[in-house]
């Protein structure tokens, strides 16, 4: 049952394919500013993380864990924080670290399986705050983050329910779809503003890193065996991927979660649609749209609201109604 066998998205016919459908919205999207308050909060490595408030007086809070060298401001993240603020929810948009405008002050940056920093939140959240409900919304590396948290651990008991789209839930085969001669421009582009972080860290803390012989490096496995896994302790590239995926934690999901991979993204392969997780699992919903691309989902309406964020609206609604 928790497999979605019909996914109420359709797509124009303008856009043909998995890469317009990616690509179009980082180019075109306006979405109107959201006015955030900004709150620091101290991990406890003595390192820190930047919130990210859109506040209504609501007893209920949405958690946004944006991707990989996303941000607050990232439009997928802002059209989310309107629909749920519309719909009377506060907020809360958290920057991981290096992707909030300043380098942290450990040498250390956002990977895949960071979940020790969406449960500093989740806690700052739960203790300073009045909540009595929670849903967490992932995207992307932020979903495998919030899947992983949720599988990994029993949650507290306010987080109710849980979003992700476009979610590489198996971290090796999506790394080598991504290093195919047809994804060339996304790799091109991470591997160029994840260098912009490899610098900043390098100046601040001259002697424990650089980018010596960077342009050497052509894929994720590259990039991971260099930095990604020898800073967070892991052996190698695989180890990483293998530790920090998602997939073999869906089975301890135990709160209503909602996956959305759409079947044209460009970053997914085979492995990050688990069906037979989702068929076994009575709280993951899987819905595999035909289209979509990664973190798409384009809709053009009246309201300027992408069907992700209607779609994350109504599953919040069904599983938490109103009180």
């Amino acid at each position: 049952m928790p497999i979605v066998s019909h996914s109420t998205y359709t797509c124009s016919p303008v856009l043909f394919n998995g890469h317009l459908q990616t690509i179009l919205p980082v180019l075109i999207r306006r979405v109107r500013k959201v006015e955030y308050e900004r709150e620091r909060i101290n991990t406890p490595d003595n390192d820190f993380l930047d919130l990210d408030w859109r506040r209504k007086g609501s007893r209920r809070l949405a958690v946004l864990s944006h991707g990989l060298e996303g941000d607050s401001k990232q439009p997928y993240v802002v059209g989310m924080v309107h629909a749920l603020t519309n719909r009377g929810w506060d907020a809360l948009a958290w920057n991981a670290r290096g992707c909030s405008g300043e380098p942290n002050r450990v040498l250390r940056f956002t990977h895949s399986g960071a979940t020790e920093d969406l449960h500093t939140v989740v806690c700052h959240v739960m203790a300073a705050y009045n909540y009595s409900e929670l849903a967490l919304i992932g995207f992307s590396l932020g979903g495998n983050i919030t899947l992983k948290y949720l599988g990994e651990r029993k949650p507290d008991p306010r987080i109710k329910a849980a979003v992700a789209f476009s979610v590489p839930c198996d971290l090796e085969c999506s790394s080598v779809r991504l290093a195919k001669p047809e994804n060339r421009i996304y790799m091109l582009r991470f591997l160029t503003t994840l260098r912009k972080k490899i610098r900043a860290l390098a100046r601040s803390m001259p002697g424990k890193i650089d980018d010596r012989g960077y342009n050497q490096l052509r894929n994720f496995k590259d990039f991971d065996d260099r930095y990604t896994a020898p800073i967070h302790g892991f052996k190698n590239a695989e180890d990483y991927w293998r530790k920090s995926s998602c997939k073999p934690f869906l089975k301890g999901i135990s709160v209503p979660t909602l996956l959305i991979n759409a079947r044209n993204d460009p970053f997914l392969a085979e492995g990050c649609y688990p069906s037979k997780e989702a068929a076994e699992n009575p709280y993951l919903h899987l819905e595999t749209p035909t289209y979509g691309g990664h973190v798409g989902f384009v809709c053009f309406n009246k309201d300027r609201e992408y069907w992700s964020e209607t779609r994350a609206a109504h599953f919040l609604k069904k599983e938490l109604p109103a009180t």
